[in-house]
């Protein structure tokens, strides 16, 4: 099958952008007092094109899939641990069930390759590929036609969602790897440059997990284009990640970007269709070694900065409650004028 890219258009607005900054500069507060509060507003402002924005129905999809490229020792723990992991999720225990549920964000969980079947269940939605991708090692990680399948995925599910927010969440043994590789090729960066800890590994396994990375783009030397890097290297959770981007950047969604997976997905995206980014808030700098050269990759200035490196969409869920403060100091704060407090003297 073939891919059909989402219609995103330019929302570049500069009179919104004026009069939504002279709303927050006529708070009353001294100018620039709220600091990246303040931006933030304007920025979710401009993406859902109003000067009193309102977010609702918050929805966190956790995208879940197995690495072929796992069996090479990339991770710290088996692959094993993604099926078990969505158990987790689904049942409420993991740390991105507890924090959606403290903050309120409906959460529902992708099957878009794990090697299980699972139960039907409530907050389950199977939109599995194969079950698990190809050893990048050997050949692409995922047939042109799989790749195109899992954007799809991507697309239609989040045509189902309700709300105005996306916020991005994925779970898959290896898939740091897959990120680091992603961003190694798109961005032209030593894959050591990009390539961490992931779940725990220490230096030895760092080490090695580098050596298998290299040799990972050497068998892919002529790889260049988004969708074909996408294909090589990547993962069907990150494939549907980014065509659920795709598809909420072309319905004007606000979309929360959590960590280096999730941004890697992004970065894909945003490769296709630049306008992508114009909608994306990043949650937080993780502590996995590329998220930083991804984000300034992305031209992100992300909200926090502690330290992360769980992904799951924790860092998405930490975040929240800083979009819904923007929205609500724009929508209820008062103005000088009227609250009747006098001004800064001139």
């Amino acid at each position: 099958m073939t891919f059909t890219l989402p219609a995103i258009p330019d929302i570049a607005d500069t009179a919104l952008v004026q009069r939504l900054q002279h709303k927050i500069d006529n708070k009353t507060k001294p100018l620039g007092s709220l600091g990246r509060l303040e931006s933030l507003a304007l920025e979710l402002g401009l993406v859902l094109g109003s000067e009193t924005p309102a977010l609702h129905a918050p929805q966190m999809v956790v995208f879940a899939g197995d690495h072929g490229l796992a069996a090479r020792g990339v991770s710290a723990y088996p692959s094993d641990v993604t099926w078990q992991m969505v158990e987790n999720f689904l049942a409420g225990g993991a740390c991105v069930s507890v924090l959606a549920r403290q903050h309120g964000i409906a959460l529902t969980v992708v099957d878009c390759g794990v090697r299980h079947d699972f139960a039907p269940r409530e907050g389950l939605l199977v939109r599995k590929v194969a079950p698990g991708t190809a050893d990048s090692a050997a050949g692409p990680a995922m047939t042109a036609a799989q790749c195109n399948q899992a954007l799809a995925n991507g697309v239609e599910l989040v045509k189902g969602l309700p709300g105005n927010a996306l916020l991005l969440g994925e779970m898959g043994i290896g898939n740091t790897s897959a990120a680091s590789l992603l961003l190694s090729r798109l961005a032209n960066l030593d894959i050591a440059d990009c390539t961490g800890a992931g779940t725990g590994l220490d230096d030895a396994a760092i080490a090695r997990k580098v050596t298998v990375l290299r040799e990972v783009l050497l068998k892919h030397p002529d790889v260049h284009a988004p969708l074909e890097v996408l294909a090589a290297f990547g993962g069907f959770e990150i494939a549907t990640m980014a065509g659920a981007v795709l598809q909420a950047a072309a319905e004007r969604r606000v979309i929360v970007v959590d960590g280096f997976i999730a941004s890697s997905a992004v970065l894909v995206a945003s490769r296709l269709v630049p306008q992508v980014l114009q909608r994306c808030v990043f949650a937080h700098r993780s502590g996995e070694r590329g998220h930083a050269l991804m984000l300034a990759q992305l031209g992100a200035q992300p909200l926090l900065d502690l330290g992360l490196r769980l992904g799951e969409g924790s860092g998405a869920a930490l975040a929240w409650p800083l979009l819904a403060s923007a929205c609500a100091m724009l929508r209820e704060m008062a103005s000088f004028e009227s609250a009747g407090v006098s001004e800064k003297s001139t």
